[in-house]
């Protein structure tokens, strides 16, 4: 952080940003479960994105209760743990501008809002205050050459299939059939995808190849931000199967694999670095 380190004498002070783990999943976590459980929470949504929606609420409830781990740790000084921490904090952000947008306007309304801007208010202050002089050392070569080469090939993988589907509905003049399916004007995937997340995800990879710090910090946030979106479509898939609509296991299958790799990769990363560094801030700002 940008205030020098100190000897620690007693329990490290939680920057404000990182306190605000607390209300996003307070809010999340009841309003995930109240989007499983009562049927009038996406009663306006075509039957497939309901589908879409209820499993991105099981994911939430398990990325959610990461973060507020990951808080703790993180609050206690732990380098790994503030770094994953945005991680999930990135996927809260994407997921409830996809809540907040793509809904109908319903009872979860004034949630979906309070959370997006919790998750993105708590990222402006934690890219506010790192430091990246004060991370530790750099992981060995090979391993930020293998990690570079794994974000970029993801993130120019999913634009091309995005595109794949974007393109040619935009030549016929006719929306694509998922977007049909979902009843949706655009595809929020796709925008936040192609507009800032794997653009991100390869500027991690490029940063990260040319040996700079903030490669360091973008590369496992991107890659665990990336291993929860996973989990949500795999979620989504599983719930399309018990519901007996038109799903793929195979797809679920890749997917999850894909996630798995995500979270091993970035946890291999986070290895690699120092494990605990001062977290502390003069005052709150």
């Amino acid at each position: 952080m940008r205030s020098e380190p100190r000897a620690a004498v007693g329990p490290v002070t939680a920057p404000w940003w990182l306190w605000l783990s607390v209300p996003i999943a307070l809010l999340g976590v009841p309003g995930s479960v109240a989007g499983i459980l009562v049927d009038r929470i996406y009663a306006n949504e075509t039957t497939g994105w309901q589908t879409q929606a209820i499993g991105q609420d099981i994911a939430n409830l398990v990325v959610l209760p990461v973060m507020l781990v990951l808080a703790v740790a993180a609050a206690r000084g732990s380098v790994r743990a503030l770094v994953a921490w945005a991680g999930t904090v990135v996927y809260a952000a994407y997921a409830y501008v996809i809540y907040a947008f793509a809904m109908h306007f319903g009872p979860l309304f004034l949630l979906y809002v309070a959370v997006l801007g919790l998750a993105v208010w708590a990222l402006i202050g934690f890219f506010a205050d790192i430091d990246t002089a004060r991370l530790p050392t750099s992981p060995t070569g090979r391993l930020n050459g293998s990690v570079s080469a794994f974000l970029i090939v993801i993130a120019a993988g999913f634009a091309l299939l995005w595109l794949s589907q974007d393109l040619p509905a935009i030549l016929n003049g006719a929306p694509p059939k998922e977007l049909r399916d979902a009843g949706l004007l655009t595809n929020p995937v796709h925008v936040l995808d192609l507009a800032l997340f794997l653009p991100a995800a390869m500027l991690a990879g490029l940063l990260l190849r040319r040996g700079r710090a903030w490669g360091r910090v973008l590369a496992p946030i991107v890659l665990c931000a990336m291993a929860g979106i996973s989990l949500g479509i795999v979620s989504l898939t599983i719930v399309a199967i018990a519901r007996g609509e038109e799903a793929s296991p195979v797809v679920a299958t890749v997917l999850g694999l894909l996630g798995i790799a995500q979270a091993l990769t970035c946890w291999r990363f986070l290895k690699s670095m120092g494990s605990r560094i001062p977290l502390e801030t003069s005052s709150p700002r």
